[in-house]
């Protein structure tokens, strides 16, 4: 089975989805197409990131994943370090292909990739408007092929890295951010487990949100550990801090996102409490 996964910001409401879907069954005959999400905000490659790498893992080994998020190429003579190349990535018996803008860099594990090549595209000629169809589809037809990835252009070290807001980690403190809402409200943010039981040592804590209204000081296993509409925090799937509402969709009360005023690049603190520290809630604000 070949399958081919689609990530990009072209969203659906224009034909655009529909042209780079007929590309590539017209030139790459029967494969399975997936959309992993078109609704990727234009040129956010931080969040086209963000979604496949919830989801790339499920996929069979023999995949390719087409970013296509800011992924035309950008060559300048005079400013080379700007130079932004079509790459493709193995890694885990999968491969990624897009532009190497940083993309790849917010992909978790990418440093274990087996190859990083950057596609030779001197046949597309100088026009580099259609990079789909001159340069993307043509090496995705490779790859089906079975040609090996190094016959595809020049092997390199390293792919450019993306500069993202991190977690800020003080004493007993995580300052995390919201990197994303889901359709049902639920707010993600960038602090990962892990990084919560470093800091934490397993001391009590508070999540301390922009509405100061608002606390919560326990981590749940599911949503329905709290009553319908009631504000709670677990580690979802991913292993990434969500704050959610349970069953609080618009038109039931509302998302986390609108309850608690939680938008993309809002910041979220947990704050651990230590034995013998002021805990008291009170004294928090």
């Amino acid at each position: 089975m070949k399958i081919i996964t689609l990530t990009s910001d072209l969203g659906l409401t224009d034909h655009y989805v529909a042209s780079l879907k007929g590309q590539l069954y017209s030139e790459l005959g029967e494969v399975t197409l997936v959309d992993v999400s078109h609704d990727v905000q234009p040129f956010n490659i931080a969040q086209a990131a963000y979604y496949i790498t919830n989801c790339w893992h499920e996929f069979p080994k023999g995949t390719i994943h087409f970013l296509n998020v800011d992924s035309t190429p950008m060559i300048q003579i005079a400013k080379p370090d700007r130079n932004m190349y079509p790459v493709v990535m193995e890694l885990k018996g999968h491969y990624f292909i897009g532009s190497d803008n940083g993309v790849f860099s917010l992909i978790p594990g990418y440093q274990d990739a087996t190859k990083f090549v950057r596609l030779d595209f001197s046949g597309a000629g100088i026009n580099l408007r259609n990079a789909t169809k001159n340069i993307y589809i043509p090496a995705i037809k490779q790859i089906l092929k079975g040609t090996k990835l190094e016959d595809l252009g020049e092997e390199v070290n390293s792919v450019r890295q993306a500069f993202t807001m991190q977690p800020t980690i003080e004493k007993d403190l995580i300052k995390g951010t919201v990197i994303h809402v889901d359709k049902y409200g639920n707010v993600i943010t960038n602090i990962s487990e892990d990084l919560y039981k470093q800091v934490g040592k397993g001391n009590d804590f508070t999540i301390l949100f922009k509405n100061s209204n608002y606390f919560i000081n326990q981590i749940s296993d599911t949503y329905s550990d709290v009553p319908m509409g009631e504000k709670l925090a677990l580690f979802n799937e991913n292993g990434f801090l969500e704050i959610a509402i349970n069953k609080g969709t618009t038109g039931s009360g509302g998302g986390a996102n609108s309850l608690l005023g939680l938008s993309v690049k809002e910041m979220v603190r947990l704050e651990f409490h230590p034995k013998g520290s002021k805990d008291t809630i009170q004294e928090l604000f």
